[in-house]
């Protein structure tokens, strides 16, 4: 999954001064005719063809004529449209809805914010589950509760939608706003196996086994094994390695991420749990200012730009990574299929506490990936609603994931499957795969594991080795921890964004800290820093976002 960095001072002074214009243009609502209107427009009007809609069957059948919808995905790495694939295609034809594909150009909650204040919006906006446009989004009626739509346009959605999630996601006025990708309750976890863990401890296959597979789970083991590397290892194919790399750098690979590979519990006796102040943690982040002490690591794994770890990454450069196995799965098969083809990563147990227990990674949860909503700037909320219902739906989803029967797909003994020249491409050109026929992981925005992994195509070995050790490690009833922090324009969520540039910026000086004593005066100033910035009401939001969570996954 990927999760931007929290903001600088700069993008939150243009936050700001963006929330304070909204605050000015609510003021003169009353005159401004872009407004969003409160209710699904006519809504006082019997909505067309309310004769014939029927709860048991999907109500964008009933108008298949052409029509245009924007639709935006908040990822500035997506890269693929709509009308070229075969997929997109076939879709199109089939519901008569053309998308028109936009992405924001840099951050995606300042792109969509700015709409916001222009009060011009997509028909469909799909935002990080994360963001603080989404709440934003929500809080300022900018767009449609998807339960009303339903109620006034597509009964059907209530069936394929699932009451899990329009009650997970359901706000204090009773509306549903969002639906989810990549959404996985607890129970249907422990019922198939799936997690969707992302994390794992990867290491180079050929260098860790030819050292002898060494324990990387104490301090010790880790600093000798970096040390060996150090003296045997430094450089491959003429270019320097690097000994170590996390993902997300200090917000995510050397915070969240690694408290969960040291088990550190999210709460102790009903109580949020101070994650960052736990003991074995601070054992951990002493154990790295030692290997930059002794030189054994350096700092690029905190300032490389991602072009540079790409660049790294396809050239085996790095030694070991707190990554998420996701993100290896073009490189794996093709470092595999190069001339030394065991340098590929595998996943290993990385640095545990000292009881030794094995991590406890983050599985998937309700909230998904990404939230897709209807916006109020949209002249078309009934056919956009039926859309989503469509996407939705088992039918819709086949179609997204295997594309056109007997172009992409075929039945084999009574099951579809992609055909021999898919798999082809999937092994050899994904990205042809992508853009000439958008078959599997293309448009993802609506996408649900639960019914396309029935036909997923089997992994390769250099992939499903990381998976299934993910998988074993999955804490899978975590997945209720996932984001408790404060988001918004609240003062509690300026004081956490505030916390939390300050940890970005103070975690690398541990690192570097010249002697242990150095360590702790850095890290006892940064707390008393914390306590003044107001970390006691984030504390007491956790505790409360917490507490209607279980509540939640109690009804």
């Amino acid at each position: 999954m990927k999760r931007k960095p929290v903001k600088r001072s700069l993008t939150i002074m243009l936050a700001l001064m963006l929330s304070l214009a909204l605050a000015a243009c609510s003021g003169n609502s009353g005159n401004n005719e872009s407004a969003p209107t409160a209710q699904p427009a006519d809504s006082t009007q019997a909505p067309q063809n309310e004769a014939t809609l029927n709860p048991d069957e999907p109500a964008w059948k009933l108008d298949t004529s052409p029509i245009d919808l924007t639709w935006f995905v908040g990822a500035n790495w997506y890269a693929h449209s709509w009308g070229e694939s075969l997929t997109s295609k076939y879709i199109t034809e089939k519901t008569g809805v053309n998308v028109k594909l936009e992405v924001p150009s840099g951050e995606a909650n300042e792109h969509i914010t700015l709409m916001m204040t222009s009060g011009q919006l997509p028909d469909l906006i799909s935002m990080g589950s994360w963001e603080t446009a989404v709440k934003k989004l929500w809080e300022g009626d900018h767009v449609y509760a998807l339960n009303e739509l339903a109620d006034q346009y597509d009964p059907y959605f209530y069936k394929v939608a699932g009451d899990g999630t329009l009650k997970w996601y359901r706000q204090e006025n009773g509306n549903t706003y969002g639906i989810p990708n990549d959404s996985y309750s607890p129970n249907l976890m422990h019922e198939t196996g799936m997690t969707a863990a992302n994390q794992t401890f990867l290491v180079r296959k050929d260098l860790y086994e030819e050292m002898g597979s060494p324990d990387l789970s104490t301090p010790e083991g880790f600093l000798n094994a970096l040390q060996l590397f150090k003296d045997k290892y430094s450089k491959y194919k003429g270019q320097p390695m690097s000994p170590f790399f996390a993902q997300g750098n200090v917000p995510y690979g050397m915070t969240e991420y690694l408290h969960n590979l040291l088990a550190i519990p999210h709460e102790k006796d009903g109580k949020v749990y101070d994650r960052v102040t736990d003991p074995e943690y601070i054992a951990w982040l002493k154990t790295f200012r030692t290997a930059y002490e002794r030189g054994l690591i350096n700092v690029d794994f905190l300032v490389d730009s991602d072009t540079q770890v790409e660049e790294k990454t396809n050239n085996a450069r790095y030694f070991m990574m707190i990554r998420e196995w996701s993100g290896m799965t073009a490189v794996n098969p093709m470092l595999a299929a190069g001339t030394n083809p065991d340098s590929y990563y595998i996943a290993v147990d990385g640095p545990q506490n000292s009881s030794g227990d094995s991590a406890k990674l983050f599985p998937g949860n309700m909230d998904g990936w990404m939230v897709t909503m209807i916006s109020k700037s949209t002249k078309n909320p009934e056919r956009a609603i039926r859309f989503l219902t469509y996407l939705s739906s088992e039918e819709g989803q086949h179609d997204l994931f295997l594309g056109k029967e007997g172009e992409t797909w075929e039945t084999v003994d009574g099951k579809p499957q992609l055909k021999a020249d898919m798999l082809n491409l999937i092994e050899s050109d994904i990205e042809t795969l992508e853009k000439q026929y958008g078959v599997l992981d293309t448009y993802w925005m609506m996408r649900n594991p639960v019914i396309v992994n029935q036909w997923r195509p089997e992994k390769a070995p250099v992939i499903k080795q990381m998976e299934d050790f993910a998988n074993a490690q999955a804490d899978i009833d975590s997945g209720i921890y996932k984001g408790l922090d404060p988001l918004g324009d609240s003062e509690v969520a300026v004081a956490w964004s505030r916390i939390s540039q300050n940890w970005e910026e103070v975690l690398p000086e541990l690192i570097t800290a010249k002697d242990e004593a150095a360590f702790d005066k850095i890290f006892a100033s940064f707390l008393e820093r914390r306590d003044s910035y107001g970390f006691q009401q984030v504390m007491e939001f956790r505790q409360t976002e917490l507490d209607v969570r279980k509540a939640k996954m109690a009804d």
